[in-house]
This record gives structure tokens, sequence and C-alpha cells, in this order.
């Protein structure tokens, strides 16, 4: 696997704008990502405040570990496939798997489902693999620490580093956690890379981006903008806005939001 580290760093590095001081913040891909769509939802995730686990993200927990098993380790045969998906369930997802209530017998139609998935992605190439479920944590400022995992990083040869997003549902609107991703390899890894990417694996859809450094010093000043607030709004007392959309149907402070019940009643029809 190719060392990331060996390469020279951005010259000159991207800078980081200078924020309130405050409490300690972690912030992480998903975490700006919520931000971007309602802060005040942001902010509940940081107090600990969550939805219930679902059937659909359990499904795409264990398909990106099977992914990056794939990738890592190379195809996994269909005799093989069952067990290789328990084995990943009970190396780490078996609170979730409780949390879901789910009784043995039912797990079966679970690694179906990701079986599905799994075919899908063995269509898609692994040429210029270098890391799967690449790990990134930068400090750009004190008490605030930006951490986020790159599901794959493929090199492109002359055309640099391309990290890889995969979505096992819809697509969505992935740009500010790919901008996120960018900024977080350009701060750790010490260079712009070539592209970022999200592919749904179930539609085929796809999103990409070529970074470059006017986007990413932006998307480092949204960051920087986002702890303000946070700090402002937990030193005041005060809630943050509060954003409708579609999101809001999942959203955990949904029973206390009259803008995401709205929101939720008009999607309803």
């Amino acid at each position: 696997m190719r060392s990331y580290h060996s390469r020279m760093p951005l010259d000159p590095p991207i800078p980081f704008p200078e924020i309130r001081s405050g409490e300690a913040l972690t912030v992480s891909g998903t975490l700006f990502q919520t931000f971007e769509k309602c802060p005040e939802q942001a902010a509940g995730r940081l107090r600990g405040v969550y939805g219930p686990e679902s059937r659909a993200s359990f499904v795409g927990g264990l398909a990106h570990r099977v992914f990056a098993r794939h990738l890592s380790a190379g195809p996994i045969g269909a005799e093989e496939f069952t067990a290789v998906c328990r084995e990943e369930i009970g190396s780490s997802m078996n609170p979730k798997l409780g949390a879901l209530g789910l009784k043995p017998s039912q797990l079966q139609a679970i690694v179906d489902e990701v079986g599905s998935l799994y075919e899908r992605f063995r269509t898609l190439g692994a040429e210029g693999f270098e890391g799967a479920e690449v790990p990134l944590e930068s400090e750009p400022a004190d008490g605030v620490t930006l951490r986020g995992k790159v599901d794959a990083v493929f090199g492109d040869g002359g055309a640099g580093t391309r990290l890889v997003d995969w979505k096992t549902g819809a697509l969505g609107e992935p740009a500010a956690q790919l901008g996120f991703y960018a900024l977080l390899w350009a701060l750790e890894r010490g260079e712009i890379p070539g592209k970022v990417e999200a592919v749904s694996v179930s539609s085929g859809e796809r999103f990409e981006e070529v970074p470059s450094r006017a986007g990413i010093t932006a998307i480092a000043s949204r960051v920087a903008e986002m702890v303000n607030d946070l700090r402002s709004a937990w030193d005041e007392g005060t809630d943050l806005p509060r954003v409708a959309g579609p999101w809001c149907r999942w959203c955990p402070l949904l029973d206390e939001c009259s803008e995401g019940q709205a929101a939720k009643a008009l999607l309803d029809g």
C-alpha cells in the first residue's frame, strides 16, 4: 500500500480561520453535512440525541464492511459470503443488531440484501486501489478536531488521489461531506486530492468534483463558522436555527420541532 506521509506538504498549507475559544469539539464529515442542512439537528447529535437504529443503516454499515474487505483482501466467494457477513457482524455490529431486535432467523434476509449490493459493487472495478476505510484526523485550531474515514482511496496516476464515498441508498446531496474530506485530506496528508466522488452502489448514480485550493479554503471557513456558531449557542444557552427539509423525517428532534413536523406533514401529503 502506498505511503501517503512521504508526499511533499502543501506550500503554502491550507489556512484555517481563527475561531472563538470554547468547549473542545470533534467535527466529522457527517456532522458537518448535518449542520449544513439543519444546525440545531447537528447540535442535537453533539448532545447525544440520535434517532433509533434502522434496518437500512444496518444494511449499509454491513455492506461497507464487505466492500472494504473485498478491496483489501480480494473477492468474496458465494459459498463463503454468509459466513463473512456473520463474522463482520460479530466483530463490531452485534450491539446494533440487538438494538434492531432482529431474530437470528431474520438475519439471512439482511445478508441476501447485502449480497445484492455486493454484486453491483463488484462491477465498479478497483484499479489504482490504495486503501479502504482510511482514517483521517487533524487539529487545525485549539480544541477543534476534524475527523473522518474515507471509504476508499485510489491513485489515478497523473490525475492525483481519488477519494470515494460509497452510498448504499440514494446519492442525496454529498457535496458538503466530500468537501469536508478534501479539506481533511489536505490538512493531514499535505496535498489536494485530484478528485472526490460519491457513488451509489444501489442506483449507479455518481457525483464527482475536482477540488481546488479556493474551494477547500471555503470549506475551512464554513467549518470554522460552524464551530463559532455552536460555541456561541452553548455559551449563551440558545438554540441554533432549525431548517426544515426531507431530512426531518428521520430527525430525533422531530417531536419538539414545529418546523420539522410541518415539513413531514407536507412530505407525507
